[in-house]
């Protein structure tokens, strides 16, 4: 008779040797194994989903990204406003913004590159992956359903003739020499289970031994995995960390073309652009003597007699005043406080329209006036009827001289051609109203020299109206040369 199977001895036989025939006919139990690697494998695969479905947002949140950079280069997108005060080279503010807005640009498509590699190159990666544990774990499950299968039909059938044993050896022992069917002999049943519980133990072993082969074949196949997993971090981390180092490339490359914006570099540019709208500081400042405006000499404009003279005031206790006077070619007499044109608007104090009024004779130094004021000024409004102006020159001969031009002036009016040459009393007299010419630094317009004479373009002496004395002018108080339709006082 040959020899048993020997069934391997594992610590759940061992255990169970000295426990009752039935619990040492059946074997360890493999699919406890086989469900933990089973696990095992699942628990992988899930964590390669994991990975995929971190690689996936990753992906996702770097074409939101590249949107959103989108939306950054419509900020700068249009030209700048006012940009003709820019240079539009590309080493001024101009230039600046043309290499924000191409590495903004650059910026949107990297993310969208990095976007398609990550779907493209590192996701395919955990997907075979995927695949592999999937298939792994399909294979594993398979070949121990049938491993499983063929065991448990050997150890029923097994269990069967123990039974049926049991059954005619109790038979046996009860009835004594009763006759028994051959077939169901103990001696013929025992050789029969020996048999099949052979056959059992082979089953057993082999799915023993074939649940050890995918056991060990764990180790490689995990190393795998991790290998696999490293790949495709690695790849992940090329891809990601190449996009950060050129984007931080890229804002570096915006603030080394702001830094290399010379301070002075647009300033100096918008000057030459605009040389004939700026001002030029070194050019000098306006002058007033050099500037002219039309019929700033026209002849009605330059008056016949300037200077200043005294007025007796109409309070006995003020005595005389003087003023600056001027007799106009429109024949007016216009009292001034001064001759300053700039500090203020020379508005006439007092203005006496010759032709309406009464000329008396010269006494010395002194003449009279007799007429009304139309100044509507102070003086204007103290005289607002028919009054009686005393003046008093620096010298009879003064005096001479506007007599005789005031007295020309009553009389019909010249020919602006005609005008003769101002004459200028304070010629050798100080007069104390004469204004301080303004310095140029101080106001746009020079002092006016009043005592300086305009030129004419066509000097015409008029019959009496030249500077020297008449002979044979009466100065008696009460005689008056009047105006036509004039009174005589």
């Amino acid at each position: 008779m040959s020899a048993l199977p020997h069934r391997t001895a594992t610590t759940h036989s061992i255990a169970t040797n000295s426990t009752s025939d039935d619990e040492g006919v059946v074997g360890e139990d493999t699919s406890e194994t086989s469900r933990l690697l089973l696990e095992r494998l699942q628990a992988w695969k899930h964590m390669c989903g994991y990975l995929e479905e971190y690689i996936d947002a990753t992906a996702k949140i770097h074409k939101s990204q590249a949107k959103d950079y989108e939306k950054v280069l419509k900020t700068i997108n249009n030209p700048l406003r006012e940009g003709h005060h820019f240079d539009q080279g590309l080493q001024g503010v101009a230039g600046l913004f043309e290499v924000m807005r191409n590495n903004t640009r650059g910026t949107s498509n990297m993310y969208i590159e990095l976007e398609k590699n990550l779907k493209g190159q590192v996701l395919p990666i955990l997907e075979r992956l995927h695949k592999e544990i999937k298939s792994k774990s399909k294979e594993l499950k398979s070949g121990t359903t049938k491993v499983s299968k063929a065991v448990d039909k050997a150890r029923s059938v097994t269990q069967k003739h123990i039974e049926l044993l049991g059954q005619y050896a109790a038979a046996y022992s009860s009835a004594g020499h009763t006759k028994i069917e051959p077939q169901h002999d103990p001696y013929v049943l025992r050789r029969g289970i020996n048999h099949r519980l052979n056959k059992q133990v082979i089953e057993e072993n082999n799915s023993r031994n074939d649940t050890i082969a995918v056991q060990n074949s764990f180790a490689a196949f995990e190393a795998h995995v991790i290998e696999t997993v490293q790949l495709a971090l690695n790849t992940f981390f090329q891809f990601v960390g190449g996009q950060l180092d050129q984007q931080r490339a890229l804002y570096g490359d915006i603030v080394q073309n702001a830094q290399n914006i010379a301070a002075d570099y647009e300033w100096n540019l918008f000057v030459k652009r605009n040389d004939g709208i700026l001002i030029d500081p070194e050019a000098p400042p306006r002058s007033f003597s050099n500037i002219s405006f039309p019929n700033q000499d026209h002849a009605s404009t330059r008056p016949l007699i300037e200077g200043t003279l005294e007025r007796k005031s109409r309070a006995l206790i003020k005595g005389y005043s003087t003023g600056y006077y001027v007799v106009t070619p429109a024949r007016y007499l216009h009292e001034f406080k001064d001759n300053d044109d700039f500090t203020k608007d020379p508005t006439p104090e007092l203005s006496l329209y010759l032709p309406d009024c009464i000329i008396g004779a010269i006494d010395g130094a002194k003449f009279h006036v007799k007429g009304k004021d139309v100044s509507n000024g102070k003086v204007g409004n103290a005289f607002s009827t028919t009054s009686e102006f005393q003046f008093k020159a620096h010298t009879p001969n003064d005096a001479e001289k506007w007599w005789r031009v005031i007295k020309d002036a009553t009389s019909s009016p010249a020919a602006v051609e005609a005008v003769p040459p101002p004459i200028n009393t304070n010629v050798g007299h100080s007069a104390s109203t004469t204004a301080t010419p303004v310095s140029a630094t101080t106001t746009p317009a020079g002092s006016r020299n009043v005592s300086a004479t305009h030129p004419v373009d066509k000097e015409v002496a008029v019959g009496s109206g030249t500077a020297d004395a008449a002979p044979g002018v009466k100065r008696s108080p009460s005689h008056y040369h009047t105006s036509p339709g004039g009174t005589g006082v």
